[in-house]
């Protein structure tokens, strides 16, 4: 009888037929259950093929998707591969996803979300100071929805500091924090709000309670 391999041994059952199985339909099965962008490295893992042979099909199928004018697509986003409806189809799925449902950002958490994407790493204080109230409220509830983390404290203050996340890059449909608009042609008084900002900022008791302004008060 022939000696088992360490690498056999150790794999759950029917998992040698793994390398055996059609690379496109394989992929395209992990990929329908993922939760969250999958890595080349993480694929070529699971299917038992060298990256080069995952990155080429991924991007094969994904080209093929785009040809056959299906209504989803397969994208490379927060440096990993995901199912994604189109755009076009938005209509349709935000009928089926929200009917009865309030499920966006209120204006308020898009604004606070906004000034984290781009001034991270920032505090709460910095925060407050851009928007002109406290949102310390809002910023508690991007922190539950998973879009900002705690990224340490600043140095001089002790402050925490906020950065947004993969999950935020993720639903933004984004690779990175580099493919952020340019906030020039949007904000022309954007460089005077910076000065101001650094200058002095206010300082809010984390302890008093919330004076967020009324969109505050709406939950996400």
């Amino acid at each position: 009888m022939s000696e088992e391999t360490p690498e056999t041994a150790q794999s759950p059952a029917g998992t040698a037929a793994v390398a055996d199985l059609a690379l496109k339909p394989a992929l395209e099965a992990v990929l329908m259950v993922v939760d969250e962008p999958a890595t080349e490295e993480h694929l070529a893992k699971i299917l038992q093929r060298p990256r080069r042979r995952i990155a080429d099909a991924l991007r094969e199928l994904a080209d093929e998707y785009t040809v056959q004018g299906r209504g989803f697509e397969l994208r490379l986003i927060a440096g990993g591969w995901r199912f994604y409806t189109r755009p076009e189809y938005a209509a349709a799925v935000e009928g089926f996803v929200l009917d009865g449902q309030h499920a966006r950002l209120t204006q308020a958490a898009l604004e606070t979300l906004a000034v984290v994407a781009y001034r991270q790493p920032v505090s709460r204080s910095r925060v407050s100071a851009v928007r002109g109230v406290n949102c310390d409220g809002v910023m508690r509830t991007l922190l539950q929805r998973g879009l900002v983390e705690e990224a340490g404290t600043e140095p001089e203050t002790g402050a925490i500091l906020y950065v947004t996340t993969n999950y935020f890059l993720e639903r933004m449909g984004l690779r990175g924090l580099d493919e952020l608009p340019e906030l020039a042609p949007f904000l022309p008084e954007a460089a005077a709000i910076e000065a101001e900002t650094l200058e002095a900022v206010p300082s809010f008791d984390p302890d008093a309670p919330d004076s967020e302004d009324a969109d505050d008060k709406t939950e996400l």
